[in-house]
C-alpha cells in the first residue's frame, strides 16, 4: 500500500506530500484546485507518458515519488521476473526534465516505463473516466470475470501451452515450405551433389596437381637440365667433383705440417661429401622425370574439372567446394528423411494443440462458473446503489484459440425494468456507468489483493440514501484494501479514516494547490460546506457530526 507520495513541480502543483491510511482516505476540496491533477501526477508514478508541458516552474525537473509497503502481497516473483531487486518498502520514482526526457526508477534502479507499468498495475488501481470507457471493451469485460474467478493461474497455464502452439505450428509450416521449396529445385541439387560426389575431390589435391603439371609439362627441359649438372658435376674428365677431390688429396698431406691445414682439409673433405650426396639428389630426380604424355593429359584433364567447378559455383578454390559438397549432402541426405521428419512435426502440433485445448477448456470452465454468481453479486449490489431494476447477463461463446483463451465473453446491462439487456458500450448512461464500475471494483476487491484502489468521483450522479450505501461499501473495502476516494458528497467524505482538503493558494504570483489533512474540527467544518454551502448553517454543523460519528 501507498505510505508516502511526493509532488514536485507538477501542473499546479508546486510541493505537495502526504502520508494516507492504510484504509479509507478522503480528498475534498473546490472545484479546479487541483484533485483530478494529484491523480494524473500518481499516473505518471505507473507508466502513463509524460508531457513536458506538465511542468509547473519550466526551469526545473518534475519529480513524483510514492513509497509503498508490499510485505502482504507476495510481489517478490514479480521483482524477479523484471530483473529487480525486491524491498518490501519499494520506492518508485518518475522525473521530467525541462527539456522535455522522462526517466524512472524503481529502488533507484533505472527503468524504462514498461517496467515501471507492470510494477505499478499491481500496485494501484485507479478509477477514472478511463475505466468507464474500458467497460464497454470486451477484452475488459474478460480480464474482469477472470480477476473474479482467480484464473491467473490457469490463465498463465494455457498461455504457455498456446504458446507452445504457436511455435509449434510455426516450425510445421516453415517445414512445409522447405519441402515444397526443395521439391521444386531437389532434382537440380541432388544433380549438383552427384557432380561434386564423383569428382572425388581430395583436399590438397589441386595445389599437388598444379605442382605435378609444372614437371610433366616441362619434362624434357627438366631432364636436359639434370644431366647437364650430373655431367658437370661428375662425369667429364675434369668435373667439379674431381677437382674437389685431388684439391682433398693435395691439402691432406699438408695437414701433418700445421693443424691450420688439418682444418681447412676437414672443410674441403665436407665440401667433397656435399657435392658427392648433390649429386647423388640430382641423379635420384633425373630418374624419375619421364616425359609421360598420358600422364600429362591426366593431370591436365584433372585441373580442369577442378577449374570448372570452381567456376560453376564461383568460389576461388578447392577447399570452398569441398564446404559446397559438404552442405549439398547435409541438404539432399536430410530431405531422404522428410517424411519422417514431416511425420515428427505433425505430432508435436497435434500434442501442443491438445495440450492447448485442454488448459483452455479448464480455462473456460472457471469462467462459466463465475459467470451466474457474477451476474447476480452485481444485480445484488446495482440495487444496494440504488438501481433495483438492473439487469446484468453475461454470455459466453466459444471462438479459434487466441492468446485471451476459447472465449468471447459479454456482459449485457439493463437499468430499467422492462428494457432487454444489451452491450455495455450501447445502454448504460455515464452515471449507470460509474455506480456499476463502483460495484465491480467492489467485487474485485473481495477476491485480489491488490494493495491500494483510487475512485476519481465514482459517486459523481448520485446522492442521498445510495451515498449512504456507498460510502459504507468504501468503508468496507477499506478494511482490506487501501482505499483513496475524491468525493463531493459529505455522506461519503464522512466515512474517511483520514481526510485530505486541496485548496488554491493565491498569495503568490502564480496560482499553486496545497493540501492538508483535516483535523477533527476542520473535518466538520468542510463536511458541513459541502452540506450547507461556504456559510453553513447550525443544522449543517450538526449533520456533518451525525455523518461523522454515527
Amino acid at each position: 500500500m501507498l505510505k508516502h507520495l511526493h509532488i514536485k513541480n507538477y501542473a499546479l502543483i508546486e510541493e505537495l506530500a502526504m502520508n494516507p491510511s492504510e484504509n479509507l482516505n478522503i480528498i475534498t476540496g473546490e472545484t479546479g484546485a487541483g484533485k483530478s491533477i494529484m491523480l494524473g501526477a500518481v499516473g505518471l508514478l505507473l507508466g502513463n507518458r509524460a508531457d513536458g508541458k506538465a511542468l509547473l516552474n519550466k526551469e526545473k525537473k518534475c519529480v513524483i515519488e510514492g513509497e509503498f509497503n508490499l510485505e502482504a502481497y507476495q510481489l517478490k516473483p514479480l521483482f524477479e521476473s523484471e530483473d529487480l531487486d525486491y524491498e518490501p518498502r519499494t520506492i518508485l520514482r518518475r522525473e521530467l526534465s525541462p527539456g522535455g526526457k522522462s526517466r524512472a526508477f524503481i529502488n533507484d534502479t533505472p527503468v524504462n516505463l514498461e517496467v515501471l507499468k507492470a510494477i505499478g498495475s499491481r500496485l494501484m488501481d485507479i478509477h477514472s473516466q478511463n475505466d468507464t470507457l474500458l467497460l464497454g471493451k470486451n477484452l475488459f469485460q474478460l480480464q474482469l470475470i477472470d480477476a473474479c474467478a482467480q484464473n491467473q493461474t490457469l490463465l498463465d497455464q494455457y498461455r504457455s501451452a498456446y504458446q507452445s502452439f504457436l511455435t509449434a505450428n510455426k516450425r510445421l509450416k516453415e517445414l512445409e515450405s522447405e519441402i515444397e521449396r526443395f521439391n521444386q529445385e531437389a532434382d537440380y541439387l541432388n544433380f549438383l551433389y552427384e557432380e561434386l560426389r564423383k569428382a572425388d575431390l581430395q583436399e590438397e589435391e589441386q595445389a599437388i596437381l598444379e605442382e605435378e603439371l609444372k614437371v610433366l609439362e616441362n619434362a624434357e627441359e627438366i631432364k636436359s637440365g639434370l644431366l647437364e649438372a650430373i655431367n658437370l658435376l661428375s662425369e667429364q674428365e675434369y668435373s667439379a667433383l674431381e677437382g674437389i677431390r685431388q684439391a682433398r688429396n693435395a691439402i691432406s698431406k699438408l695437414a701433418s705440417i700445421s693443424d691450420t691445414f688439418e682444418a681447412l682439409h676437414q672443410r674441403v673433405d665436407s665440401l667433397f661429401i656435399e657435392l658427392q650426396d648433390i649429386v647423388s639428389e640430382i641423379e635420384k630426380d633425373e630418374q624419375q622425370v619421364e616425359f609421360d604424355p598420358a600422364k600429362t593429359d591426366y593431370t591436365r584433364e584433372r585441373l580442369g574439372l577442378i577449374y570448372q567447378l570452381q567456376q560453376k559455383h564461383k568460389v576461388p578454390d578447392l577447399g570452398a567446394l569441398l564446404k559446397i559438397q559438404h552442405d549439398l549432402e547435409e541438404k539432399v541426405g536430410r530431405f531422404h528423411n522428410l517424411d519422417e521428419t514431416l511425420s515428427k512435426a505433425r505430432k508435436e502440433v497435434e500434442a501442443a494443440e491438445k495440450k492447448m485445448q485442454k488448459s483452455g477448456q479448464n480455462l473456460s470452465k472457471s469462467r462459466l462458473g463465475m459467470l451466474d454468481e457474477l451476474s447476480t453479486t452485481l444485480m445484488e449490489l446495482l440495487t444496494d446503489v440504488g438501481m433495483p431494476e438492473a439487469r446484468i447477463e453475461i454470455r459466453r461463446k466459444e471462438i479459434a484459440p487466441s492468446t485471451h483463451g476459447l472465449d468471447d465473453i459479454r456482459i449485457y446491462f439493463s437499468a430499467n425494468k422492462g428494457v432487454a439487456p444489451q452491450e455495455l458500450r450501447e445502454v448504460a448512461s455515464g452515471g449507470e456507468f460509474s455506480r456499476l464500475m463502483f460495484c465491480i471494483k467492489y467485487v474485485m476487491a473481495s477476491r485480489t489483493s491488490l494493495p491500494t484502489v483510487i475512485f476519481d468521483e465514482i459517486d459523481s450522479g448520485i446522492s442521498g440514501e445510495i451515498a449512504f450505501k456507498m460510502g459504507s461499501m468504501m468503508k468496507k473495502m477499506a478494511c482490506s484494501h487501501q482505499v483513496i476516494t475524491i468525493s463531493h458528497l459529505p455522506q461519503i467524505a464522512a466515512r474517511g479514516n483520514k481526510h485530505y482538503f486541496v485548496f488554491k493558494d493565491n498569495s503568490q504570483a502564480t496560482t499553486i494547490s496545497m493540501i492538508k489533512v483535516l483535523s477533527e474540527e476542520e473535518r466538520v467544518v468542510e463536511i458541513a460546506k459541502m452540506i450547507g454551502g461556504e456559510n453553513p448553517s447550525p443544522v449543517a454543523y450538526e449533520n456533518a457530526k451525525e455523518l461523522i460519528y454515527h
